[in-house]
């Protein structure tokens, strides 16, 4: 008798095939197998193969399998990383063209100097800081570009970008001291910029601003060399395919650190640089496998990890992991043991290595396997522990930068291994070498002792008890040394970092360009922004200055109206425009070109920024002014990349910023996150900002041709144009006969005197602000009696910053005749009280308040934005007309020119407490 739960043969369903991933490490695995047979033959063989030879034979073979595959052209995905190796083998290294030895001496002087310049930075009474061990790690990799791949400014191709790491920046002084460039006394000085007269002594990082004709690129941002690095090369041809200027023998290097891959602007882009094929661009990381307080990754192996990141991105990754000495043990490496030791040991035990002594290393890192063992049975524990890290190794670099140079269609990543603090016992690869800023007498004795410099205990001793600091280093100048480390920069065209002016003056438009503005809107109505980029289009057609223009955008010319300049300018492409565009029949069709003039830079402020400072710089950086004009929503302009804006200020860069859709009520059906009511209070934070916010185009006008004569005229100046603008429609009055240039230009300027007798107040406004502002003054003369004069303030933060300058220069001149503020100048004598309003958050309008004569009062939105009409929402923040009525009724009553009741009735009859009172008031052109 069968049991029910067994199946009989009847019904024994047929057995389920087995599941499978559709898509396993990029390969369809859905395909159907049209031979089974030979597929289990070839997996039998690969199972006998690794039963009887092991994972590390089956790895090797099955990856020369890959690699024929590819060389055939069978598609098959590529490896995220490689063996744990260098990627450049022995047999293909190219002859190294130095004196090794005569280096290796310039290396130690420049090693000394820059750890004594920090150490003696760190003499007690000053203690200022500084890193000894970043540079300690990276002197190589440096010093071989210094020697024959830099080029500098006086090369036939124009010279290279240097993008210096900013924590190695004590070495790149200690160079230039033995080049003649620097004095001992500067060494002193490091980190004492004033103490001892403005610009005697050396900014921490490589900083432009305070180092002009030195620095070329600030870098100690972490994360923004990565993203600047690519848009400048980036930049580099664009300016090359615009025929401005022939960049194809420049290069940009950018050396970071591992730790500072962490930042999201380091990595963020690295997909532009291999779409557009920036072969000329080189990146160094200095893998010391630490970041600050410890490893970048102890568990894991950040080399390998970012030579995943970096190739599937498109880049071509040379790694540079052991030194020569490596090379004999990996011979011996038949079956692939030590390979695999190294692709399996995690970075936290390699650091530990370094602090170890050869004997630990022997029986930890070779003593796991007799075949290990067996390979370095002829060695001394002392040969073992001086087994050098790749980025240490003269030759290895040399050769990573020589392939690098030479390579077509990519950009090319250096992953160069080294240890932190390199030949400072004290610090080599101990987690607290960040903090580690002064050697003691004895540390620098084993220091001196292993670099083999000539000098004795006597001299250290003397120069403590003379300076508190061990003694800088030069072997003289006409040393063999020096001798030979200024040859190479002769052929190479001169030192590096360098930064040079040399760019010709540029013939600025005349008044007659300005005068469409001056117009006025007549009958009809357009926003700012449109004022904005009607000028910039009538630049463009300018023949001096038109092919010098920038436009830049992050995915948003349309929304700006800029989409008329499709056709003709054309957005930037490399490649050209290699489709039909979809738009192809209408008349503003969506056009690319490899001439191109704008920069599209898709959904991307970061990126939109490196651009704007690439440009800015292009004065310096290639002898040749561009003028960058970045049109962008407001919010996301200081507020998402305030940082990227302060190393534009740093790197001196020049150039239009425009927040359009500025103000917080101007974009409220976008909401919260798109309602800027602070960014001129972020901006004035900035001393090389220059902000305005424009109501009227013909200040528009003014404030526009005032930016290109600041930037680019006869004296020009090192700052940037912030100007806010906006997408709602206004009538725009024509420019007045008598109009107040200075006034607009200096930051507030009257428009409306009012007439007759009764209670006067003053109404200013900004921006947006100023229709409320005059519908306020039209209404407490026609309803309440007043009369109020009304002012624009074109700049509230230039305001604020003439009225700092003069207190400051009262402060340091006592004795001479006092300066007064302009805003306090320009309100002497007015009478009744101030109301200001802007469609910013009270605090921006509030900078001036010292200065404004009499009773000030000041109405902001304030708080978080929120989607509803602009009539709302101004009656919510109480900002519109009716509010800045009650609030200058107020004012009148508190002064006693009129009575309480007056401004409770204002307030009751206007609703000023109740948004649903403006419910039906329409709106126009509110989109974004």
């Amino acid at each position: 008798m069968s049991d029910e739960s067994t199946p009989t043969e009847s019904t024994t369903p047929a057995p389920a095939p087995a599941a499978r991933a559709v898509i396993h490490e990029g390969l369809p695995t859905q395909l159907p197998d049209i031979d089974p047979d030979e597929t289990n033959e070839w997996i039998a063989s690969f199972d006998a193969m690794l039963d009887d030879r092991g994972r590390e034979r089956a790895r090797y073979v099955m990856l020369r399998l890959l690699e024929r595959a590819r060389e055939k052209q069978v598609g098959v995905p590529a490896l995220r990383s490689t063996d744990y190796i260098n990627t450049i083998p022995p047999e293909r290294e190219p002859w190294f063209p130095g004196d090794e030895e005569v280096e290796r001496r310039i290396r130690a002087f420049i090693r000394w100097n820059a750890a004594v310049m920090v150490s003696s930075a760190n003499r007690k009474g000053l203690e200022v800081g500084g890193h000894i061990a970043t540079y300690q790690s990276s002197a190589s990799l440096y010093e071989v570009g210094f020697n024959h791949f830099f080029r500098g400014k006086d090369h036939p191709g124009g010279g290279d970008q240097l993008f210096i790491q900013g924590h190695g920046s004590p070495g790149i002084y200690s160079r230039a001291f033995l080049e003649g460039r620097l004095t001992e006394e500067q060494l002193y000085r490091f980190r004492q910029e004033v103490q001892h007269g403005v610009g005697a002594g050396l900014p921490s990082y490589p900083h432009p601003r305070l180092m002009p004709d030195f620095w070329e690129f600030p870098t100690v941002s972490m994360g923004l060399t990565g993203i600047n690095s690519i848009y400048q090369a980036r930049f580099n041809r664009y300016m090359h395919n615009r025929k401005i200027k022939d960049t194809s023998q420049q290069r940009v290097w950018a050396f970071m650190g591992d730790g500072e891959m962490a930042e999201p602007e380091s990595l963020g882009a690295i997909r532009i640089a291999a779409r557009e094929e920036l072969d000329n661009l080189t990146w160094v990381i200095n893998c010391n496998l630490q970041q600050l307080d410890g490893p970048v990754t102890g568990n894991g192996k950040i080399i390998q990890e970012l030579e995943a990141n970096f190739r599937g991105a498109g880049w071509n990754v040379v790694k540079v992991i052991w030194g020569r000495e490596w090379d004999a043990l990996l011979a011996k490496d038949v079956d692939g043991v030590l390979v695999n030791r190294m692709n399996t040991t995690p970075d936290g035990q390699f650091q530990t290595y370094s602090t170890e002594d050869g004997g630990f290393v022997r029986d930890d890192f070779f003593g796991a396997d007799p075949r290990l063992r067996k390979m370095v049975e002829h060695m001394s524990d002392s040969q073992i522990e001086k087994l050098p890290r790749g980025g240490h190794d003269y030759r290895k670099v040399y050769a990573a930068f020589d392939a690098a140079t030479k390579h077509v269609g990519q950009p090319t990543v250096i992953l160069a291994h080294t240890i932190k603090g390199w030949t400072i016992d004290a610090l080599e690869g101990k987690n607290a070498t960040h903090q580690m800023k002064k050697l003691t007498p004895e540390d620098l004795k084993k220091f001196r002792d292993r670099l083999y410099l000539p000098i004795s205990d006597r001299d250290l001793e003397e120069s403590y008890e003379k300076t508190g600091g061990a003694p800088f280093f030069h072997p003289g100048q006409d040393s063999p040394e020096i001798e030979y480390m200024m040859e190479r920069r002769k052929q190479l065209g001169g030192s590096v970092p360098r930064r040079v002016l040399r760019a010709s003056s540029l013939k600025l438009p005349g008044d007659e360009t300005y005068g469409e503005l001056k117009q006025g809107s007549g009958k009809n109505k357009f926003a700012t922004t449109m004022a904005v980029v009607r000028l910039l289009r009538d630049w463009m057609k300018n023949p001096e200055i038109g092919d010098r223009l920038v436009p830049i955008a992050p995915d948003e010319y349309r929304t700006f109206g800029m989409d008329s300049m499709f056709p003709s300018a054309k957005v930037y492409n490399p490649g050209g425009q290699q489709y039909d565009p979809v738009d192809r029949k209408m008349l503003l069709s969506y056009k690319e070109s490899t001439q191109g003039q704008m920069l599209h830079e898709g959904i991307s402020e970061a990126g939109a920024m490196a651009s704007a400072t690439a440009a800015g710089s292009a004065y310096s950086t290639h002898g040749e002014h561009m003028i960058p004009f970045y049109i962008f929503y407001s919010m996301f302009g200081f507020q998402r990349t305030g940082d990227s804006i302060w190393a534009m200020a740093d790197q001196l860069a020049r150039g239009f910023l425009i927040g359009a859709t500025a103000g917080r009520t101007t974009l409220t059906g976008e909401g919260l996150q798109h309602a800027d009511g602070h960014s001129p209070l972020i901006a004035a934070t900035n001393p090389a900002v220059v902000h305005y916010d424009p109501a009227y185009a013909y200040e528009v006008a003014h404030i526009m041709q005032s930016g290109l004569e600041r930037m680019y005229g006869a004296d020009a100046e090192n700052v940037i144009f912030y100007i806010t603008v906006y997408n709602e429609p206004v009538s725009m009055p024509a420019e007045p006969d008598d109009v107040d240039v200075e006034g607009i230009l200096k930051g507030i300027h009257q428009v409306g005197t009012a007439e007759g007798d009764g209670p006067r107040v003053q109404l200013m406004g900004s921006g947006v602000g100023m229709p409320w502002v005059s519908e306020a003054a039209q209404i407490l003369a026609d309803e309440w009696g007043v009369r109020a004069d009304t002012w624009s303030v074109t700049s509230w933060n230039e305001l604020a910053r003439d009225a700092v300058a003069a207190e400051q220069h009262n402060l340091l001149h006592p004795t001479d005749a006092k300066r007064t503020a302009y805003v306090a100048d320009k309100l002497a004598g007015v009478s009744g009280p101030v109301v200001a309003v802007s469609d910013y958050m009270r605090a921006v309008p509030l900078q001036i308040a010292r200065w404004v004569p009499g009773d000030y009062r000041v109405l902001g939105a304030d708080g978080f934005g929120f989607a509803d009409t602009r009539p709302a929402a101004r009656r919510f923040f109480n900002i519109d007309a009716q509010s800045v009525v009650v609030q200058a009724l107020q004012a009148l009553a508190d002064a006693g020119e009129i009575p309480a009741e007056k401004v409770a009735e204002a307030a009751a009859k206007y609703r000023i407490d109740d948004p649903t009172a403006v419910k039906d008031v329409k709106q126009e052109g509110g989109d974004a």
